[in-house]
């Protein structure tokens, strides 16, 4: 099998191209853990195949280093469009990636005749609890009074009521016996947005599976930690579902903005600085879309024995 392994700030992936490699898709989830491996396999943050699509120019069909599938993934689709443009399956640099049933819209920017970063239209973020999804019930309700809980809480209003089903901003969830205020939204995959005094002091390793498995998300969740460095800048680790903490997360950076924006922690441009490096999350508030830019690199590429 010929892969090409890419990244985008360091969230790494296997990327395979249908076009030319027929790989049964009953095998894929577990061919996404053996590559995935660091040790006995390829070693990335999971495994992405390049199909042909119905609805858009290409389809990406992403799985987890643990063979799970996953509806959407930021890093992963700016290298798709990366991988397309490069490899000579389109000399557009205005595509379209179908990933999970939805469509989204790539601009392609190219130098020397590869592509260099890309910008996403990620469509609207979406905030209503069933869609995200969210359980509500599993939130405390605090009856609009400000909770005691772990880490930064400053917002511009009091945490929001487990009445307030519209959305879940601000709402404290307790955590193996702590108080998280939480901020969920989904940007085709589930996310939940917490703020934090200092994200590089931040126990991730212990508190993001408790987050991922936690009841109140029926789908499990990627988390963001967020501290805020001005209203333009936040800093964000994440711990991804089904797979751990990774080097960066585009939906996750894309939600991180959304949280920061609906906490009035920033304005309408953030700048979203992860571990593998900047992405910059624009939300277009009068049509409602998410504009995600930032980096995609081929790493190598190679063969594979299946």
């Amino acid at each position: 099998m010929k892969f090409t392994k890419m990244q985008g700030c360091g969230n790494d992936y296997v990327y395979v191209s249908t076009f030319s490699e027929k790989i049964p898709e009953e095998k894929r989830p577990d061919l996404a853990k053996a590559v995935s491996d660091r040790h006995f396999g390829i070693g990335s943050d999971g495994l992405i195949f390049i199909n042909p699509s119905d609805k858009a120019d290409f389809e990406m069909e992403m799985y987890n280093a643990d063979g799970s599938r996953s509806e959407m993934c930021g890093n992963g689709i700016r290298c798709v469009g990366k991988y397309v443009f490069d490899h000579g399956l389109t000399d557009r640099e205005k595509i379209t990636v179908e990933s999970f049933g939805a469509v989204k819209t790539l601009e392609l920017y190219v130098s020397d005749g590869k592509v260099k970063t890309v910008r996403v239209d990620m469509g609207s973020p979406v905030l209503v609890p069933e869609k995200v999804p969210v359980d509500i019930t599993a939130f405390c309700d605090i009856d609009n009074t400000q909770a005691s809980v772990a880490g930064d809480t400053a917002a511009t209003d009091p945490a929001t009521s487990i009445k307030d089903k519209d959305a879940v901003i601000n709402m404290p969830l307790k955590v193996a016996g702590e108080i998280y205020n939480v901020t969920c939204v989904s940007m085709g995959n589930p996310h939940a947005v917490v703020f934090v005094d200092n994200v590089d002091d931040f126990p991730l390793d212990k508190t993001g599976p408790l987050f991922e498995n936690h009841p109140a998300f029926p789908a499990r969740t990627n988390t963001e930690f967020v501290t805020v460095k001005s209203d333009e800048k936040v800093r964000m680790r994440v711990w991804e579902r089904g797979t751990g903490e990774t080097l960066a997360c585009g939906t996750g950076c894309c939600a991180t903005a959304v949280a920061c924006i609906l906490n009035g922690k920033t304005g309408n441009k953030v700048e979203v600085e992860v571990l593998g490096g900047k992405i910059d999350i624009e939300w277009d508030r009068e049509r409602d879309i998410i504009y995600m830019t930032g980096p995609a690199e081929t790493v190598f590429e190679g063969e594979y024995e299946v």
